[in-house]
């Protein structure tokens, strides 16, 4: 009998289940506020999806996707991240007819094979926003917003915004070449990894997470410097209108993020409570990623959130207490007869979203009043021959231990 869960994978129950659910309902209420619509594409996609948005030289399609073939030899693939499905669905949908730009949030499962750590996992759940259809620096500023008014309302304050730009196609051109005119002079210090990347995408050696390579690339040449007019305009006014939201941030120029699909500007949100996992949100614009997926050029920018390195931070921080089990009433018996009158007391308190438990092993009232305090319940009444024949009951605060007498008939209007 196979007795663990795959690794890199865990069940979700209990207390932990409950603050997922908390934060989730925290991200519908923000999005709801932001003007975003939910959408959900289906957990697997084909292979190319991923191939051609993400970049072929990226470690995510090289190394950590879960590719698969089906009954008829295609290529599938569990989704490694949101973006590529969420922007294929919008192509195949014509969500670009309607009423643009296109604000999206999703909510979903992701896969990506690596080494299990602290806030890493094989299957992880993602929160992301994709705001397609606007140029504008407004978008810009308003995704970073959403990411950080999330992060304020969980109750964060340890997390850092790093901010950066890399730039349209003449930018990042100009660039690339300083860049790897400086790379290939200290090449023999990079790691094997990085001197491969170097000439596919020389940025990606800046996001390497060696120590030795991010010693050598301290030196390197830095993207904001090599902005054309147009781009260092557009980061200004995204600089601008953070500092009006009331956004802090600073400039990071070595982020670049892990993905080939990002143009422009591109953050992070940098916490120190987590250890070496430290980004807890990420993200940037894409204007190139529509048209590589078979669009029209549109412009397009976005994050994503790992809920669990999300909830990891929240702990770090905030330390929140574990969260007790808890029921209005808990309704006891004694007796055939009483046990039929709680049954049908328990079960007209639920249609009023009464929250009502009893036992359904049929104990003695002692375990039953142990069962009582154990599920959290904050009052209890016990049902027996006389409490039936008379129509009385006791009301038992199981906090204080006081009773109180009333009609069993006016028992619900305790609890409304």
């Amino acid at each position: 009998m196979l007795t663990n869960a795959p690794r890199g994978t865990y069940d979700l129950f209990g207390s932990k289940l409950n603050q997922t659910r908390k934060l989730e309902d925290t991200i519908r209420q923000l999005c709801a506020d932001y003007g975003y619509g939910e959408i959900r594409t289906p957990i697997f996609e084909h292979t190319e999806l991923f191939a051609r948005g993400m970049g072929e030289g990226t470690d995510v399609v090289q190394k950590e996707m879960y590719t698969f073939e089906d009954k008829k030899g295609r290529s599938i693939t569990l989704k490694p991240e949101g973006t590529a499905g969420t922007v294929r669905a919008y192509l195949e949908n014509k969500i670009y007819a309607e009423v643009q730009p296109s604000k999206l949030f999703y909510i979903t499962p992701a896969f990506r094979y690596e080494k299990p750590q602290a806030g890493r996992l094989r299957q992880f759940h993602q929160f992301g926003i994709e705001l397609l259809g606007s140029d504008h620096p407004l978008a810009d500023a308003e995704v970073i917003a959403l990411g950080y008014r999330l992060l304020q309302r969980v109750g964060l304050k340890k997390v850092i915004l790093h901010l950066n730009s890399l730039g349209g196609k003449e930018s990042a051109s100009s660039y690339k070449k300083e860049l790897l005119h400086f790379l290939h002079g200290v090449s023999g210090e990079l790691c094997p990894t990085c001197r491969e990347r170097m000439e596919k995408n020389p940025l990606r050696v800046l996001d390497c997470k060696i120590d030795t390579c991010k010693a050598v690339v301290k030196d390197a040449p830095v993207m904001v410097d090599y902005l054309v007019e147009e781009d260092a305009k557009h980061f200004e006014q995204v600089k601008e209108l953070l500092r009006a939201m009331e956004v802090p941030f600073e400039v990071d120029p070595w982020i670049v993020r892990g993905l080939d699909y990002y143009t422009g500007t591109v953050f992070e949100f940098v916490s120190s409570d987590i250890g070496a996992q430290s980004t807890i949100c990420g993200g940037g614009r894409y204007n190139n990623l529509v048209e590589e997926i078979g669009g029209s050029p549109t412009p397009a920018v976005g994050f994503g959130v790992g809920i669990e390195r999300l909830l990891m931070t929240i702990e770090a921080e905030l330390k929140p207490e574990e969260e007790v089990p808890s029921c209005d009433l808990f309704i006891g018996y004694m007796g055939e007869a009483a046990m039929k009158t709680a049954v049908k007391l328990v079960s007209d308190f639920r249609e009023k979203h009464i929250k009502a438990v009893m036992d359904l092993n049929a104990k003695s009232v002692k375990a039953q009043m142990k069962y009582a305090n154990k599920v959290g319940a904050r009052f209890s009444v016990v049902l027996g021959e006389n409490e039936i024949t008379t129509g009385q009951i006791k009301l038992k605060n199981m906090e204080t231990g006081e009773e109180k007498e009333l009609a069993l008939a006016d028992l619900e209007r305790e609890f409304c």
